[in-house]
């Protein structure tokens, strides 16, 4: 039974034996710069959900939104000169390319704020019919004290939330803790016609109407990164359970940010690392052994020591994966499955997967399975032994979590058997205790690209 951590109860809860849909709805980008590699966080984190609960047998329904209209956006468009049409375009494009590049399913939709302004409106006007939104000067804001239970994602108390509240100047709320649904229109700015005048949505009411539009009133999981939780996923709780009257959302999954040394990495704040380059250096498997080496809720720090150390892993799975009885990696084969029936022994590697999966999202411990099988391969092979269904369930597992084991480029794997008689050869000069020699062979592979990793499993290499 898979069973996830709620934010809202603080509990693990099951879900729904299959068949079952999952409805999932994952909170995505604001596109007004380029993305970073904190963004491949809940990218990996999610997908590896979706694949993980369709292998069990779930069809799941999942669904991320583009914030195509913000007060960043509409800085960023003015400083260079371009709409935000354009700009949100941009970088919405380029985001999907390097979803693509990390192996990450797509969405059954990609909804855009500026694209559901009807229903954004419609849910405005229910909170309004029910006193829980209120008009003023343009804008139309909702009423937090009049939600019971307001808080309650964040586990704060409303009292506690007012110290820190103001209002700006150019607001005219009831109370500060109120937050816009609507902004009136401001000069230079875009605008759609509403029943309040020309304006356009708050952050907040985008993605309760987005949600609902796409999955209905009430989904399965909600997603997205732990800075979410409040204010804008508690903003989402308070209106669109005061718009349908019906609970929003079963579990609220969220994963903790990556940090870059003692700080969070932020566009806003500057200390970035893009996702093109980690994808150019590191590239898509090494980025998701990365991610998923550490538990989702548990904090993550982006070094390159540790892409450099998820590279060399994410190399030891492909190496096992596709060898031969010579040693040399093969060429990646079309996907296979096992239809032999499987050894005690491989399921149980199986088993071990699917426990520490079910047990909310365990990928670093199911992680350690694929490495496990990984250096069984590796033994059997050196004994002579048969390693084919080892190796396809391998590749099976690991496709669970979204890696590719993608091989080198065809050059390489003309001269891997040259490569792997000189790393042979270095492995004898080694154990002779030749260390000068030993260390020409590695040197000279290097500098043709060829990087060598020793580990106490033995020496593979990797293509530069």
């Amino acid at each position: 039974m898979v069973r996830l951590h709620d934010t809202l109860s603080n509990s693990t809860i099951p879900l729904p034996e299959p068949p079952y849909e999952v409805k999932l709805y994952v909170c995505g980008i604001t596109p007004y710069a380029a993305s970073h590699i904190g963004h491949a966080v809940p990218a990996i984190i999610f997908d590896a959900l979706r694949r993980y609960l369709e292998y069990r047998g779930y069809s799941v329904r999942h669904i991320t939104n583009f914030t195509d209209i913000d007060d960043k956006l509409i800085d960023r468009a003015q400083s260079l000169g371009t709409t935000v049409e354009a700009l949100a375009k941009q970088y919405s494009d380029e985001y999907l390319r390097s979803l693509r590049e990390l192996n990450v399913l797509p969405a059954a939709a990609y909804p855009r704020a500026t694209g559901e302004i009807a229903k954004i409106i419609e849910v405005i006007q229910g909170l309004e019919e029910k006193g829980f939104a209120y008009a003023s000067g343009g804008d139309v804001y909702y009423r937090v004290r009049r939600k019971e239970g307001y808080g309650k994602l964040s586990h704060r108390k409303i009292d506690d939330l007012l110290s820190g509240a103001r209002i700006d100047p150019t607001e005219l709320k009831e109370d500060p803790l109120d937050f816009a649904l609507w902004k009136g229109a401001k000069p230079g700015e875009p605008s759609w016609d509403s029943p309040w005048g020309p304006g356009r949505p708050g952050w907040h009411i985008e993605c309760s109407a987005m949600a609902m539009e796409y999955l209905g009133p009430t989904i399965d999981i909600h997603g997205g990164g732990a800075d979410l939780i409040f204010p804008h996923h508690e903003n989402e709780i308070a209106q669109s359970e005061a718009f349908t009257g019906q609970e929003f959302a079963r579990i609220w999954m969220h994963n903790a940010l990556l940090r870059l040394g003692s700080e969070k990495m932020s566009k806003s704040v500057g200390n970035i690392i893009s996702l093109e380059e980690v994808l150019e250096r590191w590239g898509s498997d090494a980025t998701r052994v990365f991610v998923l080496s550490s538990h989702y809720r548990s904090p993550l720090t982006f070094t390159e020591e540790a892409m450099d150390a998820a590279k060399a892993g994410a190399e030891r799975l492909r190496a096992a994966a596709f060898a031969t009885t010579t040693g040399t990696p093969a060429a990646t084969p079309a996907a296979e499955t096992i239809t032999d029936q499987p050894a005690p022994a491989l399921d149980a590697y199986r088993d071990r997967f699917t426990t520490a999966m079910d047990d909310d999202l365990g990928t670093a411990q199911a992680l350690a399975v694929l490495f496990d099988l990984a250096r069984e391969i590796n033994r059997k092979r050196d004994s002579g032994q048969p390693i084919t269904a080892e190796q396809a369930l391998l590749r099976e597992l690991a496709g669970v979590l979204g890696l590719t084991l993608a091989a080198p480029p065809e050059r390489t794997q003309e001269a891997a058997p040259f490569i792997d008689l000189l790393v042979s050869l270095r492995s004898e000069l080694r154990g002779a205790k030749q260390w000068a020699l030993a260390d020409r062979v590695r040197d000279g592979l290097a500098e043709l690209g060829i990087e060598l990793h020793d580990s106490p499993e033995g020496t593979t290499w990797t293509a530069g």
